[in-house]
């Protein structure tokens, strides 16, 4: 059987911290910025962690990583 293939989408959008989550960057960053609050693009600026249940389903997706 062959090697399995990475999803290389997923290895671009996600990273995995030393104790083993899942970290990813949040939405609504990209543009249509000027009628959000200075507040609320710092807010985004923040990486955060993805939810338990999606956290096995992604890793499998990233296994050459």
């Amino acid at each position: 059987m062959p090697k399995m293939k990475s999803k290389k989408s997923v290895v671009k959008r996600f990273r995995v911290t030393a104790s083993g989550k899942v970290k990813r960057a949040k939405q609504n960053h990209r543009h249509i910025l000027t009628k959000k609050s200075p507040a609320r693009k710092r807010r985004l600026r923040q990486s955060t962690l993805v939810s338990k249940a999606d956290e096995k389903r992604i890793k499998t997706m990233m296994v050459a990583h």
